[in-house]
Protein backbone atom coordinates (compact mmCIF):
# COMPACT_ATOMS: atom_id res chain seq x y z
CA UNK A 1 0.00 0.00 0.00
CA UNK A 2 2.83 2.50 0.99
CA UNK A 3 4.42 1.88 -2.64
CA UNK A 4 1.24 2.52 -4.58
CA UNK A 5 0.35 5.67 -2.30
CA UNK A 6 3.72 6.98 -3.28
CA UNK A 7 3.74 6.11 -7.05
CA UNK A 8 0.40 7.66 -6.75
CA UNK A 9 1.33 10.84 -4.81
CA UNK A 10 4.79 11.77 -7.00
CA UNK A 11 3.03 11.31 -10.16
CA UNK A 12 2.54 14.24 -12.59
CA UNK A 13 -0.75 12.70 -14.11
CA UNK A 14 -2.11 9.65 -14.55
CA UNK A 15 -0.93 8.07 -17.76
CA UNK A 16 2.78 8.41 -15.89
CA UNK A 17 1.30 7.43 -12.40
CA UNK A 18 -0.44 3.77 -14.54
CA UNK A 19 2.91 3.71 -16.21
CA UNK A 20 5.07 3.26 -13.10
CA UNK A 21 2.83 1.16 -11.56
CA UNK A 22 2.61 -1.77 -14.26
CA UNK A 23 6.67 -0.89 -14.72
CA UNK A 24 6.85 -2.11 -11.18
CA UNK A 25 4.70 -5.03 -11.30
CA UNK A 26 2.86 -4.07 -8.36
CA UNK A 27 -0.77 -4.80 -9.73
CA UNK A 28 0.39 -8.93 -9.77
CA UNK A 29 -1.78 -10.45 -7.52
CA UNK A 30 -2.73 -7.10 -5.98
CA UNK A 31 -5.17 -6.28 -8.19
CA UNK A 32 -7.48 -5.35 -5.51
CA UNK A 33 -5.25 -3.65 -3.55
CA UNK A 34 -4.26 -1.28 -6.45
CA UNK A 35 -7.97 -0.39 -6.80
CA UNK A 36 -8.32 -0.04 -3.15
CA UNK A 37 -5.65 1.96 -3.03
CA UNK A 38 -6.66 4.39 -6.16
CA UNK A 39 -10.63 4.83 -4.18
CA UNK A 40 -9.07 5.80 -1.33
CA UNK A 41 -6.49 8.01 -2.34
CA UNK A 42 -9.22 9.77 -4.47
CA UNK A 43 -11.46 9.57 -1.09
CA UNK A 44 -8.80 11.62 1.19
CA UNK A 45 -8.39 14.83 -1.27
CA UNK A 46 -9.90 17.71 -0.85
CA UNK A 47 -11.74 18.40 -3.80
CA UNK A 48 -11.88 15.64 -6.58
CA UNK A 49 -9.84 15.88 -8.85
CA UNK A 50 -10.10 14.04 -12.83
CA UNK A 51 -7.12 12.28 -12.28
CA UNK A 52 -8.30 9.67 -9.97
CA UNK A 53 -11.31 8.76 -12.57
CA UNK A 54 -8.59 8.86 -15.44
CA UNK A 55 -6.48 6.47 -13.89
CA UNK A 56 -9.35 4.19 -12.68
CA UNK A 57 -10.36 4.14 -15.93
CA UNK A 58 -6.91 3.35 -17.68
CA UNK A 59 -6.79 0.32 -15.43
CA UNK A 60 -10.12 -0.82 -16.16
CA UNK A 61 -9.12 -0.48 -19.87
CA UNK A 62 -6.05 -2.61 -19.18
CA UNK A 63 -7.58 -6.04 -17.61
CA UNK A 64 -10.69 -6.97 -16.67
CA UNK A 65 -10.07 -8.05 -13.13
CA UNK A 66 -9.51 -4.35 -12.77
CA UNK A 67 -13.12 -4.11 -13.57
CA UNK A 68 -13.83 -6.35 -10.82
CA UNK A 69 -12.41 -4.59 -7.84
CA UNK A 70 -13.85 -1.54 -8.95
CA UNK A 71 -17.23 -3.10 -8.66
CA UNK A 72 -16.64 -4.60 -5.71
CA UNK A 73 -15.48 -1.21 -4.39
CA UNK A 74 -18.28 0.71 -5.48
CA UNK A 75 -21.17 -1.61 -3.81
CA UNK A 76 -18.91 -1.90 -0.80
CA UNK A 77 -18.61 2.05 -0.87
CA UNK A 78 -22.23 2.77 -1.38
CA UNK A 79 -22.81 -0.16 1.23
CA UNK A 80 -20.90 1.83 4.33
CA UNK A 81 -21.20 5.53 3.00
CA UNK A 82 -23.00 6.50 5.92
CA UNK A 83 -19.72 6.28 7.21
CA UNK A 84 -18.29 9.01 5.13
CA UNK A 85 -17.90 12.32 5.13
CA UNK A 86 -19.89 14.75 2.81
CA UNK A 87 -16.20 15.79 1.25
CA UNK A 88 -15.32 11.68 0.67
CA UNK A 89 -18.93 10.88 -0.69
CA UNK A 90 -18.65 13.76 -3.28
CA UNK A 91 -15.21 13.13 -4.22
CA UNK A 92 -15.87 8.68 -4.71
CA UNK A 93 -19.54 9.69 -5.88
CA UNK A 94 -17.43 11.80 -9.34
CA UNK A 95 -14.86 9.30 -10.06
CA UNK A 96 -17.14 6.27 -10.38
CA UNK A 97 -19.98 8.58 -12.13
CA UNK A 98 -16.76 9.16 -14.04
CA UNK A 99 -16.38 5.00 -14.82
CA UNK A 100 -19.58 5.02 -15.91
CA UNK A 101 -19.92 7.74 -18.53
CA UNK A 102 -16.78 6.44 -20.06
CA UNK A 103 -18.19 3.03 -19.88
CA UNK A 104 -14.93 1.86 -18.22
CA UNK A 105 -16.84 0.20 -15.45
CA UNK A 106 -20.81 -1.67 -16.62
CA UNK A 107 -23.80 -0.15 -15.77
CA UNK A 108 -24.72 -3.22 -14.19
CA UNK A 109 -23.24 -1.81 -11.12
CA UNK A 110 -26.35 0.17 -10.39
CA UNK A 111 -28.66 -3.13 -9.57
CA UNK A 112 -27.05 -2.44 -5.89
CA UNK A 113 -29.04 0.73 -5.48
CA UNK A 114 -32.51 0.74 -4.72
CA UNK A 115 -34.21 3.93 -3.95
CA UNK A 116 -36.50 3.98 -1.82
CA UNK A 117 -37.14 5.56 1.88
CA UNK A 118 -36.19 2.79 3.86
CA UNK A 119 -32.97 2.05 1.14
CA UNK A 120 -31.13 5.15 1.63
CA UNK A 121 -29.82 7.43 3.78
CA UNK A 122 -28.90 10.70 3.67
CA UNK A 123 -25.68 9.99 3.05
CA UNK A 124 -26.68 7.60 0.11
CA UNK A 125 -29.30 9.71 -1.11
CA UNK A 126 -25.93 12.74 -1.01
CA UNK A 127 -23.99 10.09 -3.44
CA UNK A 128 -26.41 9.43 -5.38
CA UNK A 129 -26.98 13.32 -6.02
CA UNK A 130 -23.84 14.07 -6.97
CA UNK A 131 -23.74 10.68 -9.25
CA UNK A 132 -26.49 10.73 -11.17
CA UNK A 133 -26.09 14.76 -11.55
CA UNK A 134 -22.31 14.10 -12.70
CA UNK A 135 -23.38 11.18 -15.09
CA UNK A 136 -26.20 13.76 -16.46
CA UNK A 137 -23.45 16.50 -17.01
CA UNK A 138 -20.99 14.38 -19.17
CA UNK A 139 -23.29 11.96 -21.14
CA UNK A 140 -25.99 14.88 -21.80
CA UNK A 141 -29.37 14.73 -20.10
CA UNK A 142 -30.59 13.07 -23.71
CA UNK A 143 -28.15 10.18 -23.54
CA UNK A 144 -28.31 10.03 -19.69
CA UNK A 145 -31.67 9.56 -20.29
CA UNK A 146 -31.13 6.78 -23.13
CA UNK A 147 -28.77 5.03 -20.88
CA UNK A 148 -30.75 4.30 -18.09
CA UNK A 149 -34.17 3.45 -19.77
CA UNK A 150 -32.43 1.21 -22.04
CA UNK A 151 -34.72 -2.04 -21.96
CA UNK A 152 -31.70 -4.91 -22.28
CA UNK A 153 -30.87 -3.29 -18.65
CA UNK A 154 -34.24 -3.03 -17.31
CA UNK A 155 -33.62 -5.63 -15.17
CA UNK A 156 -30.70 -3.74 -13.49
CA UNK A 157 -32.44 -0.85 -12.87
CA UNK A 158 -35.41 -1.91 -10.76
CA UNK A 159 -34.07 -0.88 -8.10
CA UNK A 160 -34.09 2.95 -9.31
CA UNK A 161 -37.53 3.03 -10.86
CA UNK A 162 -39.31 0.88 -8.35
CA UNK A 163 -43.02 -0.07 -8.72
CA UNK A 164 -43.81 -2.74 -5.98
CA UNK A 165 -45.59 0.12 -4.08
CA UNK A 166 -46.91 3.46 -4.59
CA UNK A 167 -45.12 4.71 -1.59
CA UNK A 168 -41.92 3.97 -3.01
CA UNK A 169 -42.75 5.19 -6.47
CA UNK A 170 -43.43 8.50 -5.53
CA UNK A 171 -40.54 8.45 -3.52
CA UNK A 172 -38.27 7.11 -6.45
CA UNK A 173 -40.15 10.28 -8.44
CA UNK A 174 -39.31 12.95 -6.09
CA UNK A 175 -35.93 12.21 -5.87
CA UNK A 176 -34.88 12.60 -9.08
CA UNK A 177 -36.86 15.51 -9.27
CA UNK A 178 -35.25 17.64 -6.27
CA UNK A 179 -32.02 16.73 -7.80
CA UNK A 180 -32.94 17.91 -11.32
CA UNK A 181 -33.36 14.84 -13.45
CA UNK A 182 -37.63 15.02 -13.80
CA UNK A 183 -36.74 13.64 -17.15
CA UNK A 184 -36.13 10.61 -16.10
CA UNK A 185 -39.13 10.15 -14.36
CA UNK A 186 -41.48 10.00 -17.00
CA UNK A 187 -42.40 5.99 -16.99
CA UNK A 188 -42.56 6.04 -13.41
CA UNK A 189 -45.41 8.55 -13.22
CA UNK A 190 -47.46 6.65 -15.60
CA UNK A 191 -47.27 3.81 -13.49
CA UNK A 192 -48.04 6.00 -10.43
CA UNK A 193 -51.21 7.05 -12.18
CA UNK A 194 -51.89 3.41 -13.40
CA UNK A 195 -51.77 2.31 -9.88
CA UNK A 196 -53.76 5.28 -7.87
CA UNK A 197 -56.44 4.41 -10.72
CA UNK A 198 -56.04 0.52 -10.06
CA UNK A 199 -56.41 1.16 -6.13
CA UNK A 200 -59.39 3.87 -6.70
CA UNK A 201 -61.46 1.05 -8.95
CA UNK A 202 -60.74 -1.86 -6.22
CA UNK A 203 -61.85 0.42 -3.36
CA UNK A 204 -64.61 1.52 -5.35
CA UNK A 205 -65.22 -2.31 -6.37
CA UNK A 206 -65.07 -3.36 -2.19
CA UNK A 207 -67.48 -0.44 -0.97
CA UNK A 208 -70.01 -2.41 -3.89
CA UNK A 209 -69.48 -5.82 -2.47
CA UNK A 210 -70.10 -4.57 1.22
CA UNK A 211 -73.58 -2.65 0.14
Amino acid sequence: REAIYLVIMNSIDFEECAHKLLKMNIGKGHEGELCNMISDCCMQERTYTKFYGLLAERFCMIDAIYKQHFFRIFVEVYTRIHNETTNKIRNIAKMFAHLLYTDALDWHVLKSITITEEMTTSSSRIFLKIFFQELAENLGIQKFNEKIKDKDMAQYYEGLFPTDHPKNTRFAINFFSMIGLNAVTSELREELDNMTKLSMIQQLQAEKEKE
